[in-house]
């Protein structure tokens, strides 16, 4: 049986309920013959950990959670393969910010790469390229070949279309490019990629007989997809002009694309961008038309015997591996595809960064230079683009966190965040909300040991794949390690002693300290630490009362959500091939998650086979106001650590049975919530989240006595209150004020003094005048215990001002931020 060089995948899952779940994936890694077949354990956990992760190259965004490892997922294409050693087959992206490759490796193990040749000089680059196009020219008169013979065969073939109607074609002939030129010229304009009997099929290629087609445009995600990736193959062929890159792996991302190419010793500036950028407009210009052939392994291999990059990656594939070539002007890739049409589709492109990376993300292997681009259909797309990113910018948790005081990192303890008092108090209210859900929803919160005998992480399983990303340390002849998630030890706590059914559902939450073992190269910010805690929980149940405790997870995360303001959608993932348990386990798990989903009234997505090889989950992406998206809450059902720690309960006949475990989490680490929360609200913290939430300004020194006694009032009622007795002049302590993101601003002098009252103001400079200091107490507390997300001083919002709107509409674009 053919297999394809699929757009081989690594899917960034959830280690532990709502850490590094895996809703964003790195399309096109490259599938290698006996790569060990990647078995994850509880929660996803892999052989190796993820790659490190620098900054975003086109502006700071996240994709998904950011403890997670990788785990194989379906697709991979060889020319966008980020050098993998898994075996898989799917096709998803990852973002930019997931894509930098500094640190160690992300393989299950290391592939030996010998010392790259030099770069070649411009003649030699020329011949090499010359032979490359008269290569693949050669290649395709066999396709044009048997494209005549099906001609001469004249076999007929029925096209569907989504409207119902049917369009006549000949087999091995007819194309999706024919089929077209019979459609409206509106539906024309906006092709991008075909889908014939739901696969992505090259517009170019012929139909193979009686099938189901659409077209696609760049509003599918297939389409965004095969745009980006075509990108990469018009950016790599830039690289090669200006430069005489090798080219190594460049894959679609969730948001652009980028190259990897070795340059020798040469590194790339941001000076360089200009001429790839020159160049790739001169690409679009021409349209260069995208080709493609099927090639067997020595074909493959003679194309590209200068590139040692290229030769690795075919000489890994799987024996019976289908190999195909793409061609894009002088540019011959080895590539799974779709492509464009041609080039002239890219109207808007720019390069947004030059990184550093490494051959098969290893700091051993060879030096790389990753290039990162951007492309639209049309300039408007790009300007938006170009403004959410710029504001990205500007909401970067990182930059915020000190301009605010919220946390640093020192070299003392890298990648163990230090939060300063007012990072410290928004870190605590984050927990106590979710304390007091817990209290709702019947959880008993539990403290376990940080330090467990490594004896127990093989009991559980996770010794197998998760040694590496665990601090270990030798006790009196015996190994130990810090615990990098809480379920083993919450194994522990159930099976401690003997249960009864009529105790079950027993839920267990635990805040404990987790430690992961990242790579210095990928620690970022709060996104990706070392040291962490998450809002873990774990619900030990009969099979009965699976489809109650999981609606009550979801209606947990739906109210949490609806506090921070941020909309999300779930995603069921069943069964996949490689699965542990019964078959009528799964099915009656599956039921129950399916059942719990459709009682919540919202949409959700089916994503088939794609649950952990230990039961079926429901992992929520969640939308902040940038559009970005993040996977932090998980539902995960386990029906193995059971069986791995004897786990048993005594069911009404007296019987032992197994419990089920569902692991779940909301915030998913609270270092991480903290950072995407920074940026959703851009800072500007609702008053029951703000670490600054009252400034008491006196006029004059004579009023500061005042000013202390407003604050004594409002800290006895637990609000953070600070005094200005600076010597500065009034309005401009009122200005920093604002600028520090202080609620509200209270503003004291004689009169108030003499009155009661205090001069109340905002920090959008809504100004409501004077007000009683009982009252104005009254309102702030009814706006912190309500959890609003606006101020609620007047009876409405205040929209007032022209400065006071936190709504920015700019090219359609409404980025929304807590008043």
């Amino acid at each position: 049986m053919s297999v394809p060089i699929g757009r081989a995948c690594f899917r960034l899952l959830p280690q532990f309920a709502g850490s590094r779940n895996g809703y964003r994936l790195m399309r096109g890694l490259s599938v290698h013959a006996g790569a060990p077949q990647v078995q994850p354990s509880e929660k996803g956990h892999t052989q190796k950990r993820s790659s490190a992760l620098p900054a975003a190259a086109s502006g700071y965004h996240y994709s998904g959670g950011d403890y997670g490892l990788l785990e194989a997922s379906p697709g991979g294409c060889a020319c966008c393969s980020p050098a993998s050693d898994f075996r898989s087959n799917g096709r998803r992206l990852i973002s930019a910010s997931q894509a930098s490759t500094s640190g160690r490796s992300m393989t299950t193990h290391a592939l030996a790469s010998a010392p790259a040749e030099p770069v070649e000089g411009p003649e030699a680059l020329k011949a090499y390229v010359n032979r490359r196009i008269e290569l693949f020219e050669q290649f395709k008169l066999r396709e044009s070949e048997a494209v005549q013979r099906a001609r001469a065969e004249n076999v007929p073939i029925r096209i569907q279309l989504p409207d119902g109607s049917a369009k006549e074609g000949v087999r091995g002939v007819t194309t999706p490019q024919d089929i077209l030129q019979q459609l409206p010229r509106s539906v024309a304009k906006k092709a991008v990629v075909a889908k014939v009997d739901g696969r992505v099929w090259d517009m170019f290629v012929p139909l193979e007989g009686d099938c189901n087609l659409q077209i696609l445009t760049f509003e599918d995600p297939e389409g965004k997809e095969t745009f980006w990736h075509s990108s990469a193959h018009v950016l790599g062929e830039a690289l090669e002009s200006c430069f005489g890159a090798k080219l190594t792996i460049g894959p679609a991302l969730e948001e652009g694309f980028y190259y990897d190419c070795y340059l020798g010793e040469r590194t790339l500036s941001e000076a360089d961008k200009a001429a790839l950028e020159k160049r790739i407009q001169e690409i679009v210009k021409e349209k260069q038309e995208f080709d493609r052939v099927v090639v067997s392994r020595e074909e493959a291999l003679s194309m590209f015997e200068e590139n040692k990059f290229k030769a690795e990656i075919i000489n890994g594939l799987p024996q019976d591996a289908t190999i195909s070539l793409y061609r894009c002007g002088p540019m011959v890739d080895l590539c799974h595809g779709p492509h464009l049409p041609n080039t002239g589709l890219l109207k808007a492109s720019a390069v947004n960064a030059v990184n550093r990376a490494h051959w098969r993300a290893d700091v051993n292997n060879e030096p790389l230079q990753r290039v990162y681009g951007i492309t639209f259909p049309d300039q408007a797309a790009m300007k938006d683009y170009q403004h959410r990113m710029e504001e990205a910018k500007r909401r970067d948790h990182r930059n915020i966190g000190t301009q605010q005081e919220l946390f640093f990192f020192d070299r003392m303890s890298p990648g163990s965040c230090f939060f300063q008092p007012n990072g410290a108090r928004i870190y605590n209210t984050l927990v106590e909300l979710i304390r007091e859900k817990y209290w709702e929803y019947g959880y008993e919160e539990v403290v376990t040991p940080n330090l467990f005998n490594f004896e127990l992480w093989e009991r559980s399983g996770h010794a197998e794949h998760y040694k590496d990303n665990m601090f270990l340390v030798d006790i009196e002849d015996q190994e130990f390690g810090l615990k990098p998630m809480n379920c083993p030890g919450h194994c522990l706590m159930f099976g401690h002693r003997m249960r009864s059914y009529r105790e079950l559902p027993i839920r267990l939450a635990d805040f404990g300290v987790l430690h992961r073992n990242e790579f210095s190269g990928a620690l970022q910010g709060l996104t990706r630490v070392r040291r962490f805690q998450q809002d873990d929980a774990h619900v030990f149940c009969r099979p009965d009362q699976v489809m109650e405790e999981v609606s009550s997870c979801l209606r947990m995360l739906d109210e949490v959500y609806q506090v921070f303001g941020l909309t999300y959608k779930a995603a069921l993932s069943t069964r996949p091939d490689s699965y542990l348990g019964t078959l009528e386990q799964w099915d009656t798990a599956e039921s129950a998650l399916k059942a719990a989903l459709d009682q919540t009234g919202k949409e959700w997505e089916l994503n088939e086979a794609d649950g952990a090889f230990y039961g079926p989950k429901i992992d929520i992406t969640v939308f902040d106001a940038l559009r970005r998206k993040f996977q932090c809450a998980t539902i995960q059902l386990d029906f193995q650590l059971p069986i791995r720690f004897d786990l048993q309960y005594k069911s009404a006949g007296d019987a032992f049975e197994r419990p089920v475990i569902v692991h779940r989490a909301v915030l998913g680490s609270v270092e991480r919530m903290f950072a995407i929360l920074t940026e959703n609200f851009a800072g500007k913290w609702p008053l029951w989240l703000s670490p600054r939430q009252v400034m008491v300004i006196p006029i004059s020194e004579g009023s500061v006595g005042y000013a202390q006694k407003v604050r004594g009032t409002l800290r006895a009622a637990k609000l953070h209150v600070e005094v200005d007795a600076s010597d500065k002049k009034m309005q401009k302590k009122v200005r920093e004020a604002q600028l520090a993101q202080f609620n509200y601003i209270l503003v004291v002098g004689e009169k108030e003094e003499a009155e009661g009252t205090v001069n109340v103001r905002t920090r959008d400079n809504v100004v409501h005048g004077m007000h009683s200091l009982a009252s104005v107490k009254d309102v702030l507390l009814r706006e912190k215990a309500s959890r609003s997300l606006t101020s609620i001083f007047g009876g409405h919002e205040d929209t007032s001002s022209a400065e006071a709107s936190d709504q920015h509409v700019q090219n359609g674009v409404a980025l929304t931020t807590a008043r």
